[in-house]
Order: C-alpha cells, then structure tokens, then sequence
C-alpha cells in the first residue's frame, strides 16, 4: 500500500486524487493547502482526517505515513517543494512543466537522486486512451513511416465545465510565476509530451508565438519542428471567445493528425470535443475505420498515470515521465519560447525516443 499526500488541493486535484480512489495499491492519508476552503472541500471528499489537513507542506512532510507526494501547485514553486520533499525522503509526482528552466529541472533531478527516491514529471496525454490506440497503430505499421504530426488546441468555452475561480487561473497568466504563457507553455506541455511519445524528440524547432487580449494569451500561435529523421511536426494553438465547445473539464478541443507513407490517423478529442466522429479514426487502403472501443473520458488518462506511478514504485520500474524526460520536455517548450522571441530556427539535441513500454 503506497501512501499518498497531495500538496495543492486546487480544481485539478480532483482528477489526481481520483487515481487513488477504489484502488488497493494507494490510499491518500494527508492533505496540504494554503486555502482552508480547498483543504476542508478536499479533505471532506478524500476522507482525510482534519488533523492530516496542513495549510504548509512542510508539515505534510514531516509525517511518517506519507511515502509519495504529488506536488500540484504553481510552476514557481516547484523547485521548492519537490526539493523539500525529496530531501524528506518522499517519493515525488510533480506535475508539469517540471520547472521554470533548465537548470531548475537539474536541481530537482539531482535532489531526488541524492535523496535516493523516485521522480515522476506527471503528464496524463500520454496515457490518454486515444493517443495510446494511435502509438499502437504506428508501432503495428499501419501508417507506414511517421511523416507529420500535426496538433490543434481550439481553446473556446462550455458551459457544462468546471467553473474554475478567477482568482485560482490567476496565477498562469503571470509569466513570472507560470513560466510562460498558457496556451503554448503551461498547456502546450501536453501537445509537446504527445509529440515526443508518439515519434521522439525533435532536433530543431521553430515558432511564432502571438499576443493577444492585451497580451493575457499567448495566441494565435504556431510552432514547427523537425526529428530527426526528416519527419516534421506543427503544434496551433487558438482562443475564440464565441466558440461553445462539449467538455466537461475546460471548453478546448484537441485534435492530431499523423500522416504516414501509407496511412493517417486522426486523434479527434482531448480535454473535450468539437465533432461526433469516433476518437479515433484510421485511413489506410481506401478505406476508413472509425474506432470508438475505447475509453475518450479525458479524466481517466490522470488515473491511469496515477496508477502507473504507483506501480513503478512498487516494481522498482521507471517512471512515465522520468526527470530526465521531463527535463527535454522543458527544453523543448523553452526552445519554442526562444524562437519566437528571437526569430530564428533553434537547433536542440534530442533525446532517445520513447520505448515501447511508455
């Protein structure tokens, strides 16, 4: 039985702690959040006792029932806390991006290695059903050879969504807290992890990254890259105002294509959705194939991210995302972010490609 607290008890914790839920492998034994409405919310639906409700990390990690931590606060203070942890032997889930910058990432890497305990960089897109079932059909050959990947995040609005408090987003729109914008750093971590385990990292990158109400979004913006192999990819990312989406979680649809030397598959949804078409739908040999057999819930990507931690700790297996991963992960939004600002072509080192397994 692992032993989980959670640090950070905003809106996305509830998809985090879900994981733990009805599960025999984990329970959550305590809380920590500096906003006593988050703790009690939490604590009341978690079934944590008041007295394991912390408003300072540090209290949490003092505790001796507690064996991993998820770490879920702003980008800013990850470094901090994960280091804080580590250095209190807890087993760390820090969700992404990793850090603010490179060097932060190596910190936090080398902490968790001297403290001799596991670091997972949390990224749901790579266990989310559709994405897997389209790894599946590239790595069966169904499309050939990997010739683009091409992603879209069409931000908007739903009405069926989480009504996530102004004062909580407050923070992402602060570059100096959030590292970034939200669209191409903060969320674009997702579109960035999906590219990299679905055909590696690139080996140069390019972008414009635009501006706009009254620079709050980084948006409309574009960013291009090329592996390795001669294969390229582009990651869009837009904000329309006056477009109502279906989701249950944020009001954006996801969408990637991945075109082939025989083949191309479409990935239709993500967070939530704009059409009716199966999640994921194949075109090969003239004929389409709509495959719909599978769970297209965004949520249960975090359960079962969750649970994978979990068991890598209880087989001693790495974890998906590693701190070394993660940390190329980091550079590649980073090299976007400096293309764009710079106007040049940014030439990177990519790492080994994801195996099999991840």
């Amino acid at each position: 039985m692992i032993r989980v607290g959670i640090i950070g008890c905003g809106r996305i914790s509830d998809l985090h702690a879900a994981a733990y839920h009805h599960f025999k492998h984990a329970t959550i034994t305590a809380i920590a959040d500096p906003n006593e409405d988050n703790r009690t919310t939490r604590g009341e639906a978690w079934n944590v006792p008041e007295s394991a409700r912390f408003a300072d990390a540090a209290d949490l990690l003092a505790r001796d029932d507690v064996d991993m931590v998820e770490v879920l606060v702003p980008h800013d203070l990850h470094e901090q806390i994960t280091e804080q942890a580590a250095a209190a032997g807890k087993h760390i889930a820090l969700q992404k991006p990793m850090a603010m910058d490179v060097a932060q990432c190596q910190r936090i890497i080398d902490a968790a290695t001297s403290a001799g305990v596991t670091l997972k960089v949390f990224e749901n897109f790579v266990f989310y059903p559709p994405i897997q079932r389209a790894r599946d059909l590239i790595d069966a050959g169904e499309i050939g050879d990997v010739l683009s990947i091409r992603l879209k995040s069409a931000a908007g609005y739903s009405t069926e969504g989480w009504q996530v408090p102004a004062e909580a987003m407050a923070w992402r729109f602060d570059a100096a807290r959030a590292g970034g914008g939200p669209q191409v750093f903060d969320d674009g971590h997702h579109k960035f992890s999906s590219a990299w385990y679905l055909h590696g990292f690139p080996q140069s990158v390019h972008a414009y990254i635009g501006s706009s109400f009254n620079g709050v979004l980084d948006s409309p913006s574009v960013v291009t890259w090329q592996h390795a192999d001669g294969a390229v990819g582009s990651f869009e990312a837009t904000f329309s105002p006056e477009l109502r989406l279906h989701g249950k979680y944020y009001g954006q649809d996801d969408r990637i294509e991945i075109t082939g030397t025989k083949g191309v598959i479409w990935v239709t949804r993500g967070h939530g959705r704009m059409s009716d078409v199966a999640p994921v739908v194949l075109y090969k040999d003239q004929r389409t194939t709509h495959m719909d057999d599978m769970d297209a819930d965004w949520g249960v990507s975090f359960v079962a991210s969750g649970r994978h931690f979990v068991h890598a700790l209880m087989d001693g297996t790495d974890p998906v995302i590693t701190g070394e991963q993660g940390r190329d992960l980091l550079a590649f939004s980073l090299a976007a972010q400096r293309s764009a600002a710079e106007g040049i072509r940014v030439e990177m080192v990519p790492g080994p490609p994801p195996s099999a397994t991840q």
